[in-house]
């Protein structure tokens, strides 16, 4: 069986479908906490560290259906609106190929989630105009924020996988 074949099989293993699970709820509950922004539905979500870290240590494929999965969660409780998942998604995308260009460096960990969150903010320049320039300016708190924490989140997410992979009979289906 091939590299490719396996991670098929082990991303709807009962295990990992545990692991997706967690990470959902993770996304889905940080996302719902915001920065206010200067306009309303463009605030910055307290779950781009957290989103970074789950990228840098389970890898994109995992963390993009996590991410959809919490847009999808965050939609229908009302704590998101279109234009928060629509932002979200670019960001993903970004931060997912930020960080394989960076080959998950502690550097690309670091500035992936900031200029992520810029880039999606400034697509929106069809939409608002000139006011996407506002948008990402209000939102430098928390790409500030986003550069300090994602390192020790992705550190700690990192330390959490390597105990659970290291213990018990299921080592081998988690990771």
């Amino acid at each position: 069986m091939s590299h490719h074949q396996s991670s098929e099989v082990s991303l709807f293993s009962p295990v990992s479908l545990c692991q997706l699970a967690l990470l959902t709820a993770f996304i889905a509950v940080t996302g719902a906490i915001k920065i206010p922004n200067i306009i309303p539905g463009v605030d910055f979500q307290l779950s781009a560290p957290l989103a970074v870290a789950i990228c840098a240590v389970f890898g994109f494929k995992r963390y993009i259906v996590a991410g959809c999965l919490a847009s999808v969660i965050s939609l229908l409780l009302g704590t998101q609106t279109l234009l928060h998942v629509a932002i979200a998604l670019q960001f993903r995308l970004w931060v997912g190929l930020f960080l394989y260009a960076g080959r998950r460096h502690w550097l690309s960990i670091i500035l992936s989630g900031p200029i992520a969150s810029a880039l999606a903010r400034l697509s929106l320049y069809p939409l608002f105009g000139d006011l996407v320039f506002a948008m990402v300016t209000a939102a430098i708190p928390g790409y500030l924020f986003t550069a300090c924490a994602a390192p020790f989140v992705t550190t700690l997410l990192r330390r959490i996988l390597q105990a659970a992979t290291s213990y018990g009979p299921h080592r081998a289906m988690l990771g």
